[in-house]
């Protein structure tokens, strides 16, 4: 086995990704490779119609112009090869600007895309072949702004293979971005199932930025003296695939076994069959060691047989919407807060009925400040507080409908609730909601081509095609509890969690403090008590899966999200809190075991 070691440095978790990350990992970072992730479904739609405006637009411009133009030069001396999915819906014109760049700053770079991807002249096609929604089974809708297919690693480890030194890509899974580099650099096969796998829990923890080195972390006493310059991921990984995770000296922020396993738990579902186009991963056994300050060698990912089929996402045009918001002031602001909101909402619909207008075809009330998040678990004195917001959201198939809403809502200041002032000035804005569609395409539908500096390069279609299927998990051994008295503890005590978002999915990811607290974890987090712990959000089925290498259990919470991204109303349309709002759930503890423990 090679004794060499890449070292890959995640400086962007999505477009709007604060510069810090390029700066520390190219200065001093000492990296192999930059990788940036730029892409998000509604991305994709503002990028689609910016390029219907303007032929040299639909690609992530930070990219260019906070990255490339001032640390091209670096990059070049120091011989750090890029991989970014900044292509968007137009790789050409990324590639021209790229070009441009490198030669104002009079360095030589060859500059590689992967293309095809973009399916959007192929909707009516897909259409033909009568393509389903994954999760409903809903036909493909007959207007999409964009249609992607998401590709895997190996084209772009082909354009590394022919001396690319920057690869561009449209929309790839997030971790191919490193994936990428490590075939290239190691020779990984596409049979190298577990080698894959590995790369994919490499990429699947440093795409999201400072978000694994803790950004975002459940303990943030201990990270925020350093916010003002929390440091970027490094995966130093090695030819079987294992890796440590640290970051550039120096630098806030914290790399442990904690931080690095709520981010192993952000955003999956199924740990053990996690599909990306080149395997089928299985992370359950996955171990983590604190090995150093800031270092964790992460090891044991497991892969199977890829599908034989790509994950497309469209987007589509799903109405309009407007928010509306104002601040509540004085005794009992949450019960004048809620009443304002009934109003506004049946007087706005008694007006749409008037006029002719169909009705809403949803709308949301929620009170911020009375824990809304919290549903039934709200504590009673939060519903005294005397401070709120009202925010109050709709949905209408037509602009009439949410203008009507938007003038009514500001309409109402001065002839309902006492005290109401304006959280932002003038009318809540109306605009149009982007909804998302995703189904299965077989990937021998989806031609991939790759150039370096304009060229077309050889790519082995052995490497896109599988034919493997998820398989269930083995049974865990169920939890073995102490018996006798028991107190009662709030699960922050015994745990860390991250909560994110799979479309209407949300996802929880626990992990024990402690290897000796995961049955009593286990045993009282059941799925029916995560339900009900959200009975306000959560409107179908609740699954765990349980991650003994970690000592960790991810939970999907199924119709959770209200549709997800920009087409939900909730408060929280990613499910980013929801790990906060379990935390403060009281469980069962054996109290000598507590005792034992330190806890009480």
């Amino acid at each position: 086995m090679s004794d060499k070691v890449i070292k890959i440095g995640g400086a962007s978790g999505y477009w709007g990704d604060t510069a810090l990350g390029p700066k520390q990992l190219i200065s001093y970072g000492d990296v192999d490779y930059l990788i940036l992730d730029y892409l998000a479904e509604i991305t994709m739609s503002i990028l689609a119609k910016a390029r219907s405006r303007d032929p040299e637009a639909g690609y992530a411009t930070d990219f260019i112009d906070r990255v490339m133009k001032p640390w091209v030069r670096d990059i070049a001396d120091k011989r750090i090869k890029v991989i970014a999915n900044a292509g968007g819906v137009n790789l050409e014109a990324c590639r021209r600007a790229l070009e441009a760049v490198a030669e104002e700053a009079g360095v030589t770079l060859k500059i590689g895309t992967v293309e095809g991807d973009n399916l959007l002249d192929r909707a009516g096609e897909l259409r033909g072949k009568d393509l389903r929604e994954m999760e409903t089974g809903a036909p493909m809708p007959d207007k999409v702004m964009s249609v992607n297919a998401y590709l895997g690693a190996f084209p772009i480890a082909a354009a590394l293979d022919a001396g690319a030194d920057i690869v561009v890509t449209g929309r790839c899974v997030d971790s191919a971005l490193a994936v990428g580099p490590l075939i290239h650099e190691f020779g990984w096969k596409p049979e190298d199932y577990d080698r894959l796998a590995a790369g994919g829990l490499v990429g699947h923890l440093i795409e999201c930025g400072a978000q694994t080195s803790g950004g975002n972390f459940t303990d943030w006493e201990d990270t925020q003296a350093g916010w003002e310059s929390t440091g970027f991921p490094i995966a130093e990984v090695s030819a079987d695939g294992s890796f440590v995770l640290t970051k550039p000296p120096e630098t806030g922020g914290l790399v442990s076994v904690l931080t690095a396993g709520e981010q192993m738990l952000y955003e999956i579902g199924d740990a053990h069959g996690y599909l990306l186009p080149d395997v089928i991963c299985d992370f359950t056994r996955v171990t983590m060691e604190q090995v150093g300050e800031d270092r964790v060698l992460i090891k044991g990912a497991r892969g199977r047989e890829p599908t034989s089929t790509y994950k497309v996402s469209a987007t589509y045009m799903g109405g309009f919407t407007c928010i509306g918001s104002f601040v509540i002031v004085g005794r009992d602001a949450a019960a004048k807060a809620r009443r304002m909101g009934e109003a506004i909402r049946n007087r706005t619909s008694a007006m749409l009925e008037e006029e002719g207008l169909p009705a809403f075809t949803k709308s949301d009330l929620q009170v911020i400040g009375a824990e809304a998040m919290f549903g039934d678990q709200a504590r009673p004195e939060a519903r005294q507080a005397r401070e709120v917001v009202l925010r109050l959201g709709v949905h209408h198939p037509r602009k009439e409908g949410v203008e009507l809403f938007s003038k009514e809502f500001v309409g109402a200041a001065l002839s309902m609730s006492p005290a109401v002032t304006g959280v932002t000035p003038g009318r809540p804005r109306p605009s149009p909601v982007v909804s998302l569609f995703s189904g299965l395409i077989d990937k021998d539908q989806v031609p991939v081509t790759v150039k370096v500096g304009g060229e077309p390069v050889a790519l082995q279609v052995a490497s896109l095609r599988g034919q493997g299927q998820p398989q269930p998990a083995a049974p865990v051994e169920p939890p073995r509890v102490s018996e006798g008295r028991t107190t009662t503890l709030p699960l922050i005590d015994l745990a860390v969690a991250r909560s994110g978002d799979k479309g209407n999915y949300a996802n929880i990811g626990v992990i024990a403090r402690d290897s000796r607290y995961f049955d009593v974890i286990r045993a009282a987090l059941t799925p029916e008590r995560v339900k009900a712990c959200f009975s306000g959000l959560t409107r179908g089925e609740v699954t765990a899966y349980p991650l003994p290498g970690i000592h960790g259990i991810n939970f999907l919470l199924a119709e959770s999200l209200d549709g997800g991204g920009v087409s939900s109303l909730h408060l929280d349309p990613q499910g980013k809190t929801y790990s906060q709002v379990l935390l403060e759930l009281e469980i069962p503890v054996p109290e000598q075991d507590a005792r034992n423990w330190g806890l009480i």
